[in-house]
Formats: C-alpha cells, structure tokens, sequence
C-alpha cells in the first residue's frame, strides 16, 4: 500500500518541503530510501527499523521503498526520520491518519524517542508556505515552531506520541493567523513572516566580557569611529601598537547596539535554529557579535561543509563581526570578505549543490603596525628588517582596503590621561546617540543603512548643494579615492550628519569623513590622525 506523508529538509538557511512517497509492498523483504538522501539519511533505515519494534509497532517484512520528491533535489540530516515511519505505519495499515494538510519533523531514536534537529524554524515557515496546517515536531523543538504564525503545532515525545498526534478525532486548537510577510534569509528561500503574537522576546543576560565606554580612557578617535561605525553600518579598522585599547574598545561593541526589529529578529533566529545545535525558545532579539581567531578557515568564514552550514560572515549577520590582528588571517579568507562587504551576502557552491547566505554585518577590525607591533612608536623602536610595516599592512589587500570606510591610528594612551582624565561618555549614552541615527535612516531608507547605500539613492539622501559637493570632489581628488572610495566618504558623511541630527550632509561631515578616510602611511602606523 502506498502512503504520502509531508515533512521538510534544511538547504542551506532555507527549508525545503519533502513529499515521503513510501510503498509497502510483497515481495522478498528490503528497506530502500531514494531520492537523493545523503548518508545521515541513508541510515534513518535502521533508525526507523529499531524505533518501530521499540514502541511497540511491527517492521513489516515486505518490500518497503521510500521516495523523496523532488527527486533531484539532495536530502540532508535526519529530519525526515519521523516522517518515513509514520509512512511505514500508514502503508502497512497499522494506524490510521486524520485528512488534511499535516506533516511531520524530528530524529527518531532506537528507542522512539523524537529528537529535535536543526533548522526547526525555516522547515514549519516552508511546510507553511505549501498550506500545511498542523506539524507535528520533537518536542525539545515546540517553542521554536511556534515562532511561525499560521500553523498548528503539535509536539511529540515519542513515535506514539506522532501516532495519537495524527488520529482520526483528534481536537484541533486555535492558532494565529500569518501577518505580512518580510524578506528571506536566503536568496533562494520564499519570503518569511513577521513574528506573531506567539514570538517571545528579552534582553539577552549580561556579557562579562562586555566593556562599558565609560572604561575606555583617551582614544577619542577611536571612540567617534565606532559610534559611526555602529550606527551606519560602516566597516572600521583600528591600527595601533599592543596595549593601545583596541580589543577594550571592541569589548564595548555588544553594549553599542539596538534591539533589532521584528523583521531582523526573525532571520536573526532563522540564522540560530539552523547554525545551532539546541532549538531557540524566543527570537533573537540581541544582535550578534563574532569573533572569529585568526586561523579560522575559509569554510568557517563564509560556510559550507555537507550541509552547506553558515560560516560566521552568516551567523554575523544583522550584528558585528569583530576581526583582531586582521593580516594573520589566510589570505583566502580575508579576499572573501570582499564580496559580503559589498553585497550582503555570500555564495556557497559545492559539488551539486549551492547557497546564497545573507551576511549584513559590521565589520571592525584591529591590527597591529607591523608583527613587532612598535611600527611608528614615538618612544619605542621598531625591531623589523627594513620595508616590513609596508609589507605587513599589504596583507590586507587594495581591493579590500577600498572596502573599509574608517580607518583609525591609534597609540598607547599614557599614564596620566589613563588616571587623570575626566570619566568619558557610557555605553549607554553613545547607544542612544546610535539608535536616534539609526530611527532617522530607517525614516528616510527603510531598513537599507548608509553602509550600504550607492548611486542615486546615496546622492539623494546626502542632499549635496553646490558647495558640498565641490567639496566632496575636492577631498576625493586630494586623498586619490576611487568611485567606490567617493561613495564610501558620502556614506559614512550621511552617518555623521545623522548623529548630529542635520537634515542635509554639511562640510563639516565631509570633513570629519576625509579624515577617516585619510591613507595611513606604513611607517606612521600607530600614531593618532
């Protein structure tokens, strides 16, 4: 007998809805899966096998072939587990189903246990986006599937659990209705919801490695630049000798950032089900902040491996993706940072397979001068052979340097500016400053930063009159800026005149941009602007 259950795979941050085509039939006894499955779920066979027997159920010793349609496209994981035994049950008639739009999600354990998976969240949205109504998931994965309106979601335990979930008489209860839809996480996933009324939210706990601004002594510079940085979504580095601040003011990042809003929150968590290997409870509502080391692999970075899993530009996305001692990357991997910087995203292709990740992040990275770090030092000598601060900041390729939008020299802040000093400015009154900049780009560009502005749009919204705009030639013209280098100086200038609350970019923040934007010569590396 022939059954046909619905379930969903993960390609990519996407979820893929998957027709279980499963045949009982006579014949010599066999146990086929086809359809592309790869060796994860080329065993579910003795998943299912032991799972059956151990919940009480027979393994009928006929022929049982099981279809994955579409059959062209590859399966992956042990999401369908749940899916291929309630088929077999159906198929060999015993149990019976309730009509209608359901399906179901989970690993199976030898001994019937349903066990979460990853990517619980985008698998529910997909299976909703075909007119499934109920999905029956692990458990351990009910709060997570809940984060989709629109559907009924029913957890499950055990494969008996699945069993009564799906019997004829079963009562149903109310769920909320889909709310209009937002953008995907993916280029090739369907358009997702907004959170509904079911989405949870909260401050994520304190970081104790989170640095307050009000700790971060002298380093002005550097100070005003992560502020621009954080509230236009512009890529920083800071370059300066060891012990000159900059992985404590990187420490500040996470107490810097705004909530993100519900749209954003949702492929934030999108990100977490499918890269996580615990199920989300709430939305995200924190953006991310990664740090990769410095011998994080080219995979790591941009994603990949069998499942085509995200690398941390994609679990960066929406937050900051802070890269210390920036050269000591694999040159590999810094050159793919070029491609997310500038679109957004990244394109992952392996053998049959492909993916678009999104990877809106906020780059800030440090670096020393040189690898003895005193390149530049007013009171210490630099211990390099000749031309080795110059070859060492060209690690960091011209492509990708065009790509940076802040560039900050820094020093060692001396003895008494560390103890005498007044108290500077608090995260909490610089984060302010940044979520009025931020109010103000989503009132003129929607959820578009300055970052990431460019052609009629960007000249639109900088209001350039006669006079600004001979300035901003003449900067680019002394600073020798490339198109996308002149673009980069209106941007971060649109920035600065959102912290400072001007209506049109002034010259004096064509000014201030120009000075980030200055080129830093190798041998004054780590003296301040």
């Amino acid at each position: 007998m022939l059954a046909v259950v619905l379930s969903a795979t993960l390609h990519g941050l996407s979820g893929r809805a998957v027709r279980v085509e499963v045949d009982v039939a006579p014949g010599l006894p066999g146990f086929t899966i086809v359809g592309l499955p790869d060796a994860a779920l080329s065993e579910a066979r003795e998943r299912v096998r032991g799972a059956l027997r151990n919940s009480g159920y027979r393994h009928p010793p006929r022929r049982i072939t099981v279809n994955l349609a579409p059959a062209e496209i590859r399966k992956a994981g042990a999401s369908l587990d749940l899916a291929i035994a309630i088929g077999i049950l159906l198929g060999s008639e015993q149990v019976s189903a309730v009509a209608g739009r359901w399906a179901l999600i989970g690993e199976l354990g030898l001994g019937g246990e349903v066990r979460s998976v990853p990517g619980v969240l985008p698998m529910v949205l997909a299976l909703r986006d075909t007119g499934v109504t109920t999905v029956v998931v692990p458990a351990a994965s009910a709060a997570e599937a809940r984060l989709a309106p629109g559907v009924e979601v029913v957890e499950a335990e055990s494969l008996s659990d699945a069993v009564a979930a799906l019997r004829p008489g079963r009562a149903k209860r109310a769920v909320p209705g889909p709310l209009p839809r937002a953008g995907g996480s993916a280029a090739e996933s369907q358009p997702h919801p907004a959170a509904g009324p079911a989405s949870v939210s909260g401050p994520a706990p304190a970081d104790p490695l989170t640095t307050d601004l009000a700790d971060v002594r002298g380093q002005a510079t550097a100070r005003r630049a992560l502020e621009i940085a954080i509230a236009g979504g512009h890529a920083l580095l800071m370059i300066g000798p060891p012990g000159a601040g900059k992985t404590l003011i990187a420490r500040t990042i996470p107490g810097l950032l705004p909530d993100l809003d519900d749209m954003s929150a949702l492929e934030a968590t999108i990100v977490a089900s499918v890269a996580s290997d615990v199920p989300v409870e709430r939305l995200v509502r924190r953006p991310p902040v990664r740090t990769p080391h410095h011998t994080v692999s080219y995979a790591g970075m941009v994603g990949g491996g069998p499942r085509l899993s995200p690398g941390e530009v994609t679990l960066a996305d929406q937050g900051v993706l802070v890269c210390d001692e920036l050269p000591e990357f694999g040159r590999d991997v810094l050159e793919a940072l070029r491609q997310p910087l500038e679109e957004g995203s990244v394109a992952v292709v392996r053998v049959g397979r492909w993916a678009t990740f999104p990877a809106r992040f906020t780059l800030v990275a440090a670096m020393n001068p040189c690898p003895c770090g005193q390149a530049g030092s007013p009171d210490r000598a630099c211990s390099c052979p000749p031309g080795t601060p110059a070859r060492y900041l060209r690690r960091v390729s011209g492509p990708l340097r065009d790509r940076l939008d802040l560039w900050v020299p820094m020093e060692r802040v001396t003895p008494d500016v560390l103890l005498r000093s007044p108290e500077p400015e608090s995260s909490a009154v610089v984060a302010q400053r940044i979520a009025v900049a931020r109010t103000r780009q989503r009132q003129r560009s929607g959820p578009v930063p300055n970052g990431r502005l460019s052609g009629r749009a960007l000249a639109a919204v900088c209001g350039l009159d006669g006079v600004t705009r001979a300035r901003a030639v003449r900067l680019a013209e002394r600073e020798g800026l490339s198109g996308r280098g002149t673009e980069r100086l209106l941007r971060v200038a649109r920035t600065i005149a959102d912290i400072e609350g001007h209506e049109r970019v002034l010259t004096a923040d064509l000014d201030e941009a120009a000075r980030f934007r200055a080129p830093v010569d190798a041998h004054a590396l780590g003296r301040t602007a």
